[in-house]
């Protein structure tokens, strides 16, 4: 029985030593994310309209939570015009992803306004309030370790650059599926596009509303590839798949210096 409690003293003391250093670390790095993206640490302040807003440290630091997974958060944000294939090619990679063991989670513009966006329009203003919620809400399962695809026509270069701002450097990966609009027109899934042009919609994406292309998108997708092969949702998901494993988000994070030298 000595020896027992013996034993069961020294594995507390050796636990202590080093879970104490990352626990510190742990808290540090909440801190210095909460300072960055939400405001001081421990801080009462205001947000918005919202007045006495304090923000809450986490437990468990990204980089853990990102080894859990075997993966690193990003938000691949797709963007171009309805029938563009956005849709479709997220959901062939979130397939692909699945297979290989991925963490993944698929906002698709049709299915939020089903809840979350339900009492949005598509004035220029409901537009940019509907990509703004959707920002904040891939921001939370990018920052959870979680790859996460959202699928948006998102017309105005603003309202994806103020998503983009509001993410750490890495973690907003712009896809831009550059489809012409005469093959979106061609396709028509919803039959959106003759009703546009027939006057039956208004403020429609691409006839009498404009869509801005981006700058400078992390992958830009065309219908055909170089030879002029019209391309499948399949070879366009692969071509992004390969973007995910070369910039390193298909494995869990190295480990930090801290991190090491509490090994």
């Amino acid at each position: 029985m000595f020896a027992l409690r013996r034993l069961s003293q020294q594995f507390g003391a050796h636990a202590a030593r080093s879970l104490g250093p990352m626990q510190a670390s742990a808290c540090a790095s909440q801190q210095q994310m909460a300072s960055v993206t939400s405001g001081p640490a421990g801080a009462v302040y205001n947000v918005g309209q919202a007045t006495n807003i304090k923000f809450h440290d986490g437990m468990v630091p990204r980089d853990v939570k990102e080894e859990i997974l075997g993966q690193k958060g990003v938000v691949l944000w797709f963007t171009g015009l309805s029938g563009s294939g956005k849709s479709t090619v997220a959901c062939t990679l979130e397939h692909a992803l699945a297979a290989r063991g991925k963490m993944t989670v698929l906002l698709d513009g049709d299915n939020v306004r089903h809840g979350l966006n339900k009492n949005l329009g598509f004035s220029a203003q409901d537009r940019e309030e509907n990509i703004r919620r959707i920002g904040e809400v891939s921001k939370l399962f990018a920052e959870s370790g979680v790859i996460t695809l959202a699928s948006f026509i998102s017309p105005y270069r603003k309202d994806r650059e103020n998503v983009r701002i509001r993410m750490a450097d890495g973690d907003f990966v712009e896809c831009y599926m550059r489809i012409p609009i005469e093959l979106c027109e061609e396709r028509d899934p919803k039959g959106l596009y003759k009703a546009a042009r027939a006057g039956k919609i208004k403020g429609f994406t691409g006839i009498d509303d404009p869509y801005e292309e981006p700058l400078a998108a992390e992958l830009v997708i065309d219908a055909k590839d170089e030879a002029g092969t019209m391309q499948s949702a399949e070879a366009m998901a692969a071509t992004i798949m390969h973007f995910l494993e070369e910039k390193g988000y298909l494995s869990a994070p190295a480990p930090s210096a801290s991190k090491a030298a509490t090994a």
